[in-house]
């Protein structure tokens, strides 16, 4: 079908028009249907999606189910996957039912809630499939809109201040990425990704404001993207507004802010940094693997420190998010694999530890983890959930979370063997806090008089917290259900970066 993608990404906008336009009422009956109706969009959306990646070749390394009409002022709506696109598509139509589950207890503006969600949707699978450097920059900042309001409006007590600094954080790194792009239409004529990703932009030395720039303006444009997915990852040192704005969401929205739109940025290297860029992005590999380094070891001594379950969760983020990046910029077949697999893996186990938190403070209304304690002996179904998915997180064997740090570590073995060995201190770290957190809240005796009549997870719960185990032991077990969808794509970028650096510069070659 022709128009396959646009059918999977416009489904929860047209749910969230029906909702906009003809649900009326503050009553539970309208809320009652604005719950089912965003549940059977993002829910129709994901079986769409199986249709698409049913018919998707892994071994054309090309584009597939490409979509190219005219739309404005000379611009096409043109929409596309390949091997590495086509797995955040799904990730994200897999997760969207799951987190409309989760927040079926708001009470608080539900239609407006769900219309967030629904639009959310729309704009996260528009970046992952545009192939227009306009439509991808569009679909990138209006995501922006509906997690703003997610936070300031749904948020805990400090929303506003976390909203702010999350919307101007990643806005302005964004600026520069548009001012790189009207660049790149200056010089090559055309906004179109696919023919942007073979262009050879000026890598020759340039004057800019006096300064001679190496590597020209291939720096320059390098360093704009790179100012803007750095933010969205968030790397370290500007990963401060991804705590804030962890602990202020509320569940739903820390899911997908954690599983997907932290994702964002991943991708924008893979798509944007190395094939558009590969001279500038070998040039500055040095500074992203020990900026990378640095996030694995700081931020998982940060976890180490806090008393706020949301706020340890967050700093593990950014850890895991600094093998992506290292992964990423190795450019050998393991690295890359390594750190798509990595992204997909932390997609389910943090969305699935932000979830685990979510239950609890659902019922007791507070995040401190000393407010906790013995959890085992009143919530074993629980406690039993929290322990897996704590694992997956340390990186357990026959868990999604140990293939990607793997595959990442190996990558990174080929090329730079101390970066390798601080990155290796990060699996040490990680099981500390991760351990630590499980230690208070779960085992002990139950001696706090408020936990005495806590109720273990509903049959809702249980349901959400399944496909998520099974996701997180099937990719554990059976990697290749990701790999052999990658493996054409990232060799294909492998083999274009190579072909445009220098052969005695680039990283070691894997077979």
């Amino acid at each position: 079908m022709s128009n396959l993608l646009s059918i999977i990404i416009f489904i929860p906008a047209v749910a969230a028009l029906i909702l906009a336009l003809f649900l009326r009422g503050d009553d539970a009956a309208a809320a009652r249907n604005a719950r089912w109706l965003a549940l059977f969009a993002s829910v129709a959306s994901l079986v769409v999606s199986l249709f698409l990646l049913k018919g998707f070749d892994p071994a054309n390394t090309g584009f597939q189910f490409v979509e190219d009409r005219p739309w404005v002022l000379g611009l096409h709506y043109k929409m596309g996957v390949d091997g590495i696109s086509i797995l955040f598509v799904m990730l994200t139509t897999f997760l969207m039912p799951l987190t409309i589950g989760a927040c079926w207890n708001v009470e608080t503006r539900v239609k407006d809630y769900m219309i967030a969600f629904l639009l959310l949707e729309t704009l996260m699978l528009g970046v992952f499939t545009a192939l227009d450097l306009v439509l991808f920059y569009l679909f990138f900042e209006a995501g922006l809109i509906p997690m703003f309001l997610i936070i300031g409006i749904w948020g805990g007590k400090d929303r506003i201040y976390a909203a702010f600094k999350f919307f101007l954080y990643t806005f302005l790194g964004s600026v520069l990425m548009l001012v790189a792009m009207v660049a790149m239409y200056w010089a090559a004529k055309t906004t179109d990704i696919p023919t942007l990703m073979t262009f050879k932009f000026r890598h020759d030395p340039i004057a800019v404001l006096g300064m001679t720039v190496t590597g020209g303006l291939q720096t320059l444009l390098f360093l704009a993207f790179f100012a803007s997915f750095a933010v969205k990852m968030p790397m370290w040192p500007v990963h401060t507004w991804l705590p804030d704005a962890h602990v202020q969401a509320p569940t739903a929205g820390s899911v997908v802010l954690a599983a997907i739109l932290l994702k964002m940025g991943g991708y924008g290297f893979l798509r944007f940094s190395l094939p558009m860029f590969p001279e500038a992005a070998h040039l500055w590999t040095p500074l992203v693997f020990w900026l990378s380094a640095i996030a694995i070891v700081y931020t998982s001594l940060v976890a180490l420190a806090q008393q706020d379950m949301k706020k340890l969760i967050a700093y593990s983020s950014v850890a895991h998010m600094g093998y992506v990046t290292i992964g990423i910029f190795t450019v050998t077949q393991q690295g890359l694999d390594g750190a798509i697999f990595q992204m997909l893996s932390h997609g389910f186990i943090s969305g699935a530890l932000f979830l685990c938190v979510g239950v609890i403070y659902d019922r007791m209304h507070t995040r401190e983890i000393s407010a906790y304690g013995g959890l085992v002996n009143r919530m074993p179904a629980y406690a039993l959930v929290f322990m897996f998915f704590t694992l997956a997180n340390v990186g357990l064997p026959g868990t999604s979370g140990f293939i990607g740090e793997f595959l990442v570590l190996m990558g990174i073995f080929q090329v730079n063997t101390v970066v390798a060995a601080v990155a290796t201190s990060g699996v040490i770290l990680s099981a500390s806090y991760a351990l630590w957190l499980y230690r208070r809240v779960a085992f002990g005796p139950l001696v706090k008089a408020a936990l005495a009549t806590i109720q273990d997870m509903s049959r809702r719960e249980r349901a959400i917290f399944a496909p998520l185990v099974v996701m997180t032991l099937l990719l554990g077990v059976y990697p290749a259900v990701v790999t052999d969808i990658t493996g054409a794509s990232v060799g294909a970028l492998i083999t274009q970066f190579r072909a445009n650096v220098p052969a005695d510069a680039t990283a070691v070659a894997s077979n």
